[in-house]
């Protein structure tokens, strides 16, 4: 890495890269064609990102049914190096800037972490308030040049910038708008904008109580009153500084005491459970492989009616 500024394209760094990549990634046919000439790929790969001429390739797209469908955009090997060779240049350099509670796409965090913090917010709320929000269709609508402003922040270098356009402007929904589910950078991208609306909530806001794990946030107070007028001026800063929009039915103020539907858990100030759908996708899922993570998820976060239900699920298994 040479600084904060420009990114390292040394050749050595590529191959960390696509060691990197490669760590994990199951065969298959374009997997296996980038590796037979895999020094040759590399080189020109390598050539092309010095000399400024990389262009990104066109996206594999698939449909994906998983409670909702989604279109997961899948670039090439080529293009899939170089989007891990930009996630660990902006992940140093951003990931430190990043308030505490954004649980999502970071080392240490998770959606075990999130769920966690929330229970724990619950409890200290007990008889207060929570808004639960999300943002409807994120990656359809984040807007390339608001991206684009807050990279500039913290990266002067032109060559850096520009490739970082053209990863950006490779997938669009629509004019200058939408970025890909499928891309390791998508991740690192999401933070980075939805940063400012977590830096909106504790620095403008003052408020001392919210967690966000990607586009699900939620935000504690004691009094109902002021949590209506913060939730008018973030609804206000989301559309007009971010470009983005509010879910319209995920979109509630509830007291704590009746339960908190969160990241597929209902949470309450004295427990927890799984929520019904959610039972239902594990028990679509399980095999004898991954019974033994899921019998862990169930066992801790459902009731016992739910927990023997599974039992009777698994020994259909055997």
């Amino acid at each position: 890495m040479i600084g904060k500024e420009s990114i390292d394209l040394g050749l050595e760094n590529i191959y960390e890269s696509w060691f990197a990549y490669r760590k994990g990634k199951k065969p298959s046919s374009d997997l296996d064609y980038f590796q037979y000439n895999l020094e040759g790929e590399l080189h020109a790969l390598h050539t092309d990102l010095s000399n400024g001429v990389y262009k990104h390739g066109r996206y594999r797209k698939f449909i994906v049914t998983d409670n909702k469908t989604r279109e997961i955009s899948v670039a090439s090997v080529r293009d899939r190096v170089v989007h891990r060779l930009f996630y660990d240049y902006l992940v140093e350099i951003f990931d430190g800037t990043f308030m505490l509670d954004a649980w999502s796409c970071r080392r240490n965090k998770g959606l075990v972490g999130a769920i966690n913090r929330a229970q724990s917010f619950i409890g200290k709320y007990a008889n207060g308030f929570v808004w639960r929000a999300d943002i409807r269709k994120f990656f359809d609508n984040v807007d390339h040049g608001v991206l684009l402003q807050l990279l500039k922040r913290k990266i002067q270098d032109e060559k850096t910038l520009f490739l970082l356009k053209e990863i950006i402007d490779s997938f669009e929904v629509k004019k200058g708008v939408g970025m890909p589910i499928g891309n390791l950078t998508s991740q690192i991208f999401s933070n980075i904008y939805l940063n400012e609306l977590d830096r909106f909530i504790k620095h403008k806001m003052k408020c001392k109580s919210h967690l966000r794990y990607g586009d699900d946030f939620v935000i504690f107070s004691r009094d109902k009153e002021k949590l209506l007028r913060i939730k008018a001026q973030i609804t206000d800063f989301i559309e007009n500084e971010l470009k983005l929009n509010l879910h319209s039915t995920n979109n509630l103020i509830v007291e704590t005491k009746y339960g908190l539907k969160f990241l597929g858990v209902v949470l309450y100030p004295n427990g927890r459970k799984l929520s019904k759908r959610n039972q239902i996708r594990i028990k679509d899922r399980v095999n004898l492989r991954n019974s033994g993570s899921y019998w862990g998820v169930i066992s801790k976060h459902g009731t016992d009616e739910k927990v023997k239900a599974f039992q009777w699920d698994l020994v259909d298994l055997l």
